[in-house]
This record gives C-alpha cells, sequence and structure tokens, in this order.
C-alpha cells in the first residue's frame, strides 16, 4: 500500500511526458522529452512495477486486467494504457512518464519557457494564414523581458508567416525565436515593423498574475479582482511564497471594504490542495475551521485504511483559520472559465457552493474531479514514473458533477475570442464586462472599438508550457507494502 502524507496537489492537462485528453480547443504543439535510455531488457520489470502500484492504490483496481494476461514486454508507455479504465471517458488522467525528475519539476511550476500564452486564429478569408494572440505573459520571464504583453499578436516566427502546416513546428521546437508583431488595421490584421528576439529560459512563475480594486461608490460596489493562473505555494527557499502573497492581496481587499469579488481562472490549470484550501479560506463566507471544504474518496481498501488509521474524519479537510478572509462582506463571488480551468480550480469553485453563490462565467471546465499520486521508483533503478489516480473528491454536500469531458457548465456562457485581449483589468474586457454587467455595474470609459472576433473554425488556445503538465492532481508519497 502506498503510504502518502497530508501534502496534495492538483494539475491539469499532461502535454507530452504524460498521456491526456485534449478538447478540440485547448491543442498544444508537440514538445519534445527527453530520449528514452531503458534498455529493452528493463521493460518487464519497469511493468511489473507498474501493475504493482496500480493493483494496490488505483481508484479502478477491481477493473484493471488479470496481469497474467499482458504482454510485459512491451514499452511501459502501452503496457500503461492496458490499465487505464476507460481512458477516453472516465479516466483521462493517469499518466506514465521516462523522466519523472522533469515532470516533478514542471508541477512545481518551473519549466524552461518563453512565458508566453496565446490563442491561434485564422487572420484571413482564405483561412491560410494564423495569428497567435497573446492572452498571458509571465512576469519575470524571457518573453516579459522583451517587451512582449497581453494583448500583442505574433504573426511570423523567423521571418515565416504562421499557417496551420507549419505553426506547430515554428512555436514549439526553437530554443531562440525571432517574432514579427502585428497590429489591427481597420478589420484586418498586418504585420508591422517591429520584431523581438526571445530564448527559452528555466521559469519559477507567480501564479497572481495581476490584482486590482475596482471602486464604483455609486452602485455601492468595491471590487476585487485577481488572476491566478495555478495553485503553488512557494518556491523553495520560501514554502509558503505564493500563498503569503494571497494572503496579502486579501488583507488589501479587507482593509478596503471589497463586497464583490472576480476570480479569473481561464489560465489556471490546478496546482496543490493546500493552496487551494488557503485561497477558499480567504473567501468562503461563515465557514471556521470546523466546515468541510472537501472531502476525498479512496478505492475500497484505501477507505478502509485511513479510517482505521486515522479515525472517521480522516478524509475530511477542513478550512483553515485565515484571518484576512472577506466573506462577512461578501454574498457571492464570480469565477471567469475556460477549457483550462480545472482541478483546483474546480475544487474551490465545488468547495465555495455549498457557503455561498458561485457565479461562473466563460466556457465549459476541464472536468476534473480526481486526484492522483506522482510515483516514482524507490529504489532508483530507473527515471520512469507514473501517475494513478486514487480516487475523486466532493464538497461538504457530497456533491461532484462535473468529472466529465462536458466539466462544469458556466452560468454565463462567454467566449473569450474577441482579439486582441485586452489587459487583465479592464472593464471591458469580454469576461469582466459580463461580470460588471452582471453585478449591475456599466462600463465607465468607452467601450472597446476595432476588436475581431476570431474565427472558431481554428479557435485553439496554446501555451508555451506555462505551468508544466496539467490536469494532475497529486498526493506524495512512496511504496510502502503495508496490511489494508
Amino acid at each position: 500500500m502506498l503510504r502518502f502524507n497530508k501534502l496534495s496537489f492538483l494539475y491539469i492537462l499532461a502535454v507530452g511526458l504524460l498521456l491526456g485528453a485534449c478538447k478540440d480547443k485547448e491543442v498544444a504543439p508537440e514538445v519534445s522529452t527527453t530520449v528514452d535510455s531503458t534498455a529493452v531488457s528493463d521493460y518487464p520489470a519497469i511493468n511489473s512495477w507498474l501493475y504493482e502500484i496500480m493493483n494496490d492504490a488505483y481508484f479502478w483496481y477491481k477493473e484493471m486486467p488479470a496481469e497474467a494476461s499482458l504482454n510485459a514486454n512491451v514499452n511501459p508507455n502501452e503496457y500503461f494504457e492496458k490499465l487505464v479504465y476507460q481512458r477516453a471517458t472516465v479516466d483521462r488522467f493517469s499518466g506514465v512518464t521516462n523522466d519523472f525528475d522533469a515532470l516533478q519539476n514542471e508541477f512545481n511550476g518551473i519549466s524552461k519557457v518563453f512565458g508566453l500564452s496565446y490563442a491561434l486564429s485564422y487572420i484571413d478569408n482564405s483561412k491560410s494564414n494564423i495569428g497567435a494572440f497573446l492572452n498571458h505573459v509571465v512576469k519575470g520571464s524571457p518573453a516579459d523581458a522583451a517587451g512582449l504583453k497581453r494583448g500583442d499578436i505574433l504573426l511570423k516566427v523567423n521571418g515565416t508567416q504562421l499557417t496551420e502546416a507549419n505553426y506547430v513546428n515554428l512555436l514549439s521546437n526553437a530554443e531562440t525565436v525571432s517574432f514579427t508583431l502585428g497590429t489591427v488595421e481597420g478589420t484586418s490584421i498586418i504585420p508591422t515593423n517591429k520584431t523581438v528576439s526571445i530564448t527559452k529560459a528555466e521559469v519559477t512563475e507567480d501564479p497572481v498574475a495581476f490584482s486590482s480594486i475596482i471602486s464604483r461608490p455609486t452602485f455601492g460596489k468595491t471590487i476585487g479582482y485577481i488572476v491566478y493562473t495555478q495553485f503553488v505555494p512557494g518556491t523553495a527557499a520560501d514554502e509558503e511564497k505564493y500563498d503569503n502573497e494571497l494572503r496579502q492581496i486579501f488583507a488589501d481587499f479587507k482593509s478596503k471594504g471589497v463586497n464583490e469579488l472576480v476570480l479569473d481562472f481561464r489560465l489556471n490549470g490546478g496546482g496543490y490542495i493546500s493552496s487551494a484550501k488557503t485561497l477558499a479560506s480567504l473567501i468562503g463566507k461563515n465557514i471556521s475551521t470546523s466546515k468541510v471544504f472537501y472531502k476525498e474518496e479512496w478505492n475500497d481498501k484505501y477507505n478502509a485504511y485511513w479510517q482505521r488509521t486515522k479515525g472517521a474524519e480522516a478524509l475530511n479537510y477542513k478550512f483553515s483559520g485565515e484571518t484576512n478572509n472577506i466573506g462577512a462582506n461578501l454574498n457571492r463571488v464570480f469565477v471567469l472559465t475556460s477549457n483550462g480551468t480545472a482541478s483546483a480550480s474546480e475544487l474551490v469553485i465545488n468547495g465555495l457552493e455549498p457557503y455561498m453563490e458561485v457565479i461562473t462565467i466563460g466556457e465549459n471546465t476541464a472536468g476534473k474531479n480526481l486526484f492522483g499520486s506522482l510515483i516514482n521508483d524507490d529504489q532508483e533503478r530507473w527515471n520512469w514514473g507514473a501517475y494513478v489516480m486514487l480516487g475523486r473528491t466532493v464538497n461538504a454536500n457530497g456533491q461532484s458533477d462535473y468529472g466529465t469531458a462536458n466539466g462544469m457548465t458556466p452560468d454565463y456562457f462567454v467566449e473569450d475570442s474577441k482579439v486582441p485581449y485586452l489587459p487583465f483589468g479592464d472593464e471591458n474586457e469580454t469576461l469582466m464586462r459580463k461580470a460588471l454587467d452582471v453585478m449591475g455595474v456599466p462600463a465607465s470609459g468607452n467601450l472597446r472599438t476595432g476588436a475581431v472576433k476570431t474565427v472558431n473554425a481554428f479557435r485553439k488556445t496554446l501555451r508555451d508550457n506555462l505551468q508544466g503538465p496539467r490536469n494532475l492532481m497529486i498526493r506524495t508519497g512512496k511504496l510502502t507494502p503495508v496490511t489494508p
């Protein structure tokens, strides 16, 4: 049986190293991975180890084929797929990697990247040329240092116009690239003379991309807004650095009398459950350390084990006591969503719903209510690792109905498809505008002009590996045989 500590971890969409489930609007470029140096003669031992850990803790272990019926000599990627329960519809998230160390770094938000997040669209009626529309630039990244920002348009890479045929190769394979920027002229998007050259670098992303307060006293509204891109508590040097940044932001929200809150989770694919609990505990109304934030459901062996060793409340996880909680001033919270909103983000939405109104605006979320563990070989015989689904989360009311490919359906479906993107916090930015409309707060300035709606037939959201793999929800632990 696997022993786990209380540190939990969620993420979304494994790209390259893990097998994930891409939706039609989340097409990621191919990512080159470390060449597997494992000898073919090692496959039977690796596959035996994979079967052992899956048969022990996998949520659907009873549905696995008998070990004797499997070919242990095949590549572990192929072998692992034989163990996964209903890949297309049920377990869309378990995976295997031949580079455990690199993957673990990515889980902690450390990646060698440009630091860009963008959406692609055709920019001409012939549907031949493509533009990359920046929706986020990571603070402190090479892209940020080069002066790129949300709202910029990239049309050429190394002088070559992006097209459907070449965009994957141009955007994913080079270490150094030169981008030609575009601009909107009337209803057309044309190249400019401006180019920027950037080189990938190892980046640790601050999950707080942006925060602000919008004061509209005429309407009795003081609106707190935060763009939160991943749930990571801190760095190796400061384990609570980013959680403390959240606390400072909410301290400011509290001191300024914020009475409406907008959480922007469009770019948030998950992270540590500990940070999800911190954020939820800063928001929840009439909560306390005795109130349940979420519960876990494991397989029958582990449910019995945890209850026997930790008591009947072992799988009930409570809110933490946060002095800067603003729930007393809130009746509701607005959450901006996309197809990439998943795991810890969805956990916060689901966990808060028993305590306050949660209004979602945007597109359907990824539908990740499962948690798992990233497990490596504790004997260090190889660098293979597996991400194993251990169970699912439910809220205090036992609800968890979003674990499908359709995810959570927003209360207000708004497609984030108008480009160039306006800055975060702009009152006329597409999803923020809808939130303010629902609040009854009209626009204070001139409405946006000159925006071009993207062509939905090719709308594909891409990322430059901003936060590592997605759709992962992890408990860390080692394989320790014990009797359940």
